[in-house]
């Protein structure tokens, strides 16, 4: 996001903070929208009970911070954040917030509430020192769906208030099948934040992955295949920028891995292959052998409660097939539990645009205050308000990939695929905007950013292009002169592309249109 749009949005609150300034509750709110623009993106993780949120959320920290038993802590919304100190502080429904003791179990974080139950806490605030967190805020929510009416309450009031925009800025949210359920959530959430800001801002993991295919080596090939279909099932897609599988114990463990554990597994691997199937048939033959005599039965119940039977099948397949090290054996790990490519879809879509999205929310906010609560000597916000919306071209982008999400595109199927490539829908670093590979040479994209841009000059100026279609062109023609703008940056000719990033006519003109497709010609010709 520019820099300008960024410098104009944060005025724009400070202004209306003192237009709002003898009202608490407007204030309040503007103040609050003010600091998150500041703040690292809030990212929530949410779904039904059971789906494994607090195992993936530690996958991703990769450290095991968020409880993921059945304890009280659990039952409440989680904010992890970065701090250089660990501190952990219960912020209750009433009353000042409260510093609770920081200690460590095992490698594992112990979060203990005291005696307060689940209802009488607002929030828990874990401030931890990991670099993981220095561009994110992770918030670890209830399961919904809960048995406890009151536990899922919870989770749905936090991220899909009535009366006001969420707190997050993004979900992933984790399914183990498509219900009603799931997609009726994302509904809301979109409803509450994404639809009134104008852009799709949820992932969804198909989660623990590998029980598809019952821990068969497998599983994970069978899960693609089962993501692959949600991704293309229309009503999912409306609601989320991708589906992706992870099985989520193998990350966190994989994340994590100890020597002793990669030790253990070694020698797991040693064994004969029908000796080991054999041991590994069931999770009480394996607690029970004495096959491998060096594996004690404490580290075997380790290894089922960190890894699983799946896990332990896939660790040692991969030591059997070459791997001579713990840190590659982990990296592997972690690559086929699905995190890798997790984490690439959040840098991709989240943390990138992670400026926009914050500051789309905010300007949402000073919309919804104007129109909720108007009042005299508002004129200049409104004005304000109104040209930021209309010169920033990423709420374009993301207006558009949101439409053509939810209502459809007026486009080809094909054309729409390629324009929600170019405006981000696959992620907004070059290579996905341009369908290229992260190796592609600077060359590559350079060439696919210009016969991007040339096409899509043609089909926006085509006398059988109609209003409405030349309009969606003219959005994905300034993301091709971004695109290209952009690299050139990169190799120090920003100048060569000046002239394309001239400011966007009104819809429906096609005013210098001629004058703009001659300037480019020279300029691609000199490249």
């Amino acid at each position: 996001m520019s820099d300008a749009t960024s410098v104009a949005v944060v005025e724009l609150l400070r202004e209306a903070i003192a237009v709002y300034a003898d009202d608490p509750v407007g204030r309040g709110m503007l103040e609050t929208y003010a600091r998150r623009q500041e703040e690292p993106l809030r990212i929530a993780i949410a779904g039904m009970a059971k789906a494994g949120k607090s195992t993936l959320l530690n996958a991703i920290l990769g450290e095991e911070i968020a409880p993921t038993d059945t304890a009280e802590c659990t039952k409440i919304v989680t904010w992890y954040r970065y701090a250089d100190t660990p501190r952990v502080t219960l912020h209750p429904v009433e009353g000042e917030p409260e510093n609770l003791p920081v200690r460590r179990i095992d490698g594992r974080l112990l979060l203990d509430v005291g005696n307060a139950n689940a209802e009488e806490v607002d929030r828990l605030v874990v401030d931890w020192p990991s670099k993981s967190l220095r561009h994110i805020t992770l918030i670890d929510t209830p399961g919904m769906a809960s048995a406890s009416g009151d536990v899922s309450a919870r989770s749905v009031r936090f991220l899909t208030p009535e009366d006001a925009p969420s707190e997050a800025d993004a979900i992933v949210y984790l399914l183990r099948h498509m219900h009603a359920s799931d997609l009726q959530f994302l509904e809301s959430f979109r409803d509450t934040t994404a639809g009134h800001s104008g852009t799709v801002n949820a992932l969804a993991v198909l989660s623990r992955a590998d029980e598809i295919g019952a821990g068969r080596i497998d599983s994970l090939l069978s899960a693609r295949v089962i993501a692959e279909r949600y991704r293309h099932d229309d009503r999912l897609r409306a609601l989320t920028l991708g589906v992706v599988p992870v099985a989520g114990l193998l990350a966190q463990s994989a994340r994590s891995l100890r020597e002793s554990e990669y030790t253990a597994l070694v020698e797991l691997a040693k064994l004969e292959r029908a000796e080991r199937e054999r041991l590994l048939v069931s999770v009480d033959r394996f607690a029970r052998s004495s096959q491998p005599p060096d594996v004690s039965p404490e580290m075997r119940t380790v290894l089922l409660d960190r890894f699983g039977l799946f896990g332990i099948r896939l660790a040692t397949a991969l030591l059997r097939g070459g791997i001579a090290d713990s840190t590659a054996l982990a990296h592997e790990l972690a690559r086929r539990s699905g995190l890798d490519e997790l984490l690439e879809l959040i840098n991709g879509q989240f943390h990138s645009r992670a400026a926009a999205l914050k500051a789309r929310a905010a300007l949402v906010a000073v919309e919804s205050l104007l129109r909720e609560r108007p009042r005299t000597g508002t004129g200049a916000l409104s004005a304000s308000l109104e040209r930021i919306q209309a010169s920033a071209h990423e709420f374009r982008e993301m207006r558009l990939l949101a439409t053509a999400r939810t209502a459809g595109s007026i486009l080809s199927a094909e054309l729409t695929e390629e324009a929600e490539r170019i405006v981000g829908g696959s992620g907004v670093d070059l290579p996905h905007r341009l369908g290229l590979p992260d190796s592609a040479t600077e060359d590559e994209l350079r060439g696919r950013a210009l016969e991007n841009l040339r096409r899509w000059r043609s089909q926006a100026e085509n006398p059988l292009t109609d209003r409405a279609s030349a309009d969606v062109c003219r959005i994905v023609v300034r993301s091709c002169e971004a695109a290209v703008a952009g690299i050139a940056a990169r190799s120090g000719r920003g100048a060569a592309v000046r002239p394309l990033l001239r400011p966007e006519p009104g819809a429906g003109s096609r005013e210098h249109a001629d004058d703009e497709r001659d300037d480019a010609e020279h300029e691609l010709r000199g490249q």
